[in-house]
């Protein structure tokens, strides 16, 4: 903790020092969402402690904005990434009316419910994740869209009867490779699940296992996307061509992404 921080920092201007302090690049943003976000004195005087150890600043707030809306998080979950949002576009323009939508490795919930919170209020939205922890708060976020999640691995926990009927399959499935956990930054590495960032010895092992069994799920003309890195991507769309579905890679400079679509004939 830096010695700039007084014991119990109490204003917006002791706040940035202490953040400054602590190395944080953008401590005037960060101090207003903990100024903010804190209930009393005391309570800020322990956010600012927990941020200025490296602590994420979502986990400490209680909410990571995506999508123009905040979603639920908190100590030990993933948080959502902004680049994920190419992802949640491109979901929506490939979305029919009334689609049904399945966000596997959801994490907190936010790609599939930000997808179906713009669509029309007759989508549908189910989502699946193995960390207890990530489902109670993606429960959070996507009860009030009238989704359900569903805690296990992958497909196992969902029911029979959406097979074959899901228009939308998108799934934020981690993709970093087991050899380069270490060289993710201090705020993923200690303070997110090891399950949300681990994607196997070359970072695609659970996307393979999400593309060999979409088909089964998808509705005719329905469509997984998956996002993924650039240096990837051909091993990526590889697994979605040998699961029998029409690939195409698409890239975003403007996000910093690349998310492979497989549509089902």
């Amino acid at each position: 903790m830096s010695d700039a921080m007084p014991e119990h920092p109490h204003d917006y201007g002791s706040v940035v020092l202490a953040l400054r302090g602590a190395g944080c690049v953008f401590a005037e943003d960060e101090a207003r969402m903990l100024v903010s976000a804190a209930p009393t004195p005391a309570a800020l005087a322990e956010m600012v402690g927990r941020r200025a150890a490296g602590e994420p600043l979502e986990h400490v707030v209680g909410w990571a904005e995506f999508c123009g809306r905040r979603w639920s998080v908190g100590p030990g979950v993933f948080v959502p990434r902004r680049r994920t949002e190419f992802l949640v576009g491109l979901a929506c323009e490939a979305a029919p009316p009334g689609a049904v939508v399945l966000d596997l490795c959801c994490g907190v919930g936010a790609v599939g419910a930000a997808v179906v919170a713009r669509l029309e209020p007759t989508a549908e939205l189910y989502a699946a994740d193995i960390a207890p922890e990530a489902v109670r708060y993606a429960r959070r976020n996507v009860a009030p869209l009238g989704g359900e999640v569903f805690e296990g691995d992958l497909y196992e926990p969902l029911p029979r009867e959406l097979r074959g009927r899901v228009d939308i399959l998108v799934s934020n499935a981690p993709y970093v490779p087991t050899d380069e956990i270490g060289l993710l930054p201090p705020e993923a590495r200690d303070h997110e699940p090891l399950t949300a960032l681990d994607g196997g010895a070359d970072g695609m092992e659970l996307q393979r296992r999400v593309a060999a069994e979409a088909p089964r799920w998808l509705a005719p003309g329905g469509r997984l996307l998956v996002e993924t890195s650039a240096r990837q991507a051909p091993g990526t769309a590889d697994s979605f061509r040998r699961a029998g579905l029409e690939t195409t890679v698409l890239e975003s400079e403007e996000w910093c992404a690349t998310v492979v679509v497989g549509r089902r004939a």
